[in-house]
């Protein structure tokens, strides 16, 4: 994954692009939430990687997710958390996509 991705997705320094894919994945995730983006979501993840241009060394790659990566810990938490499985999604799907 590059930051150009994350960037074109809406992901920025300044804050998510309106009626970018970013502001829709927040717009869902919040009302699926009930009204906010909860901390360590999809949403607030790629923010977080749009903001701080780091998503090329997260372990996040178009051949996969990196072993021993940042990306491998939060697939390897999330499937624990959800019973031995990435659910479709989720943040380290959403994440892996983009």
């Amino acid at each position: 994954m590059s930051d150009q991705n994350v960037r074109n997705a809406g992901f920025t320094a300044s804050g998510i692009k309106g009626g970018s894919l970013a502001s829709s994945l927040m717009s869902h995730e919040a009302r699926s939430s009930g009204g906010g983006v909860p901390s360590g979501g999809p949403t607030s993840t790629l923010q977080g990687m749009g903001a701080k241009g780091t998503t090329h060394s997260s372990g996040f790659t178009s051949s996969g997710i990196s072993g021993g990566s940042m990306a491998s810990g939060m697939m390897s938490k999330e499937a624990t958390s959800h019973g031995g499985g990435v659910p479709r999604g989720g943040t380290t799907s959403t994440v892996q996509s983009i």
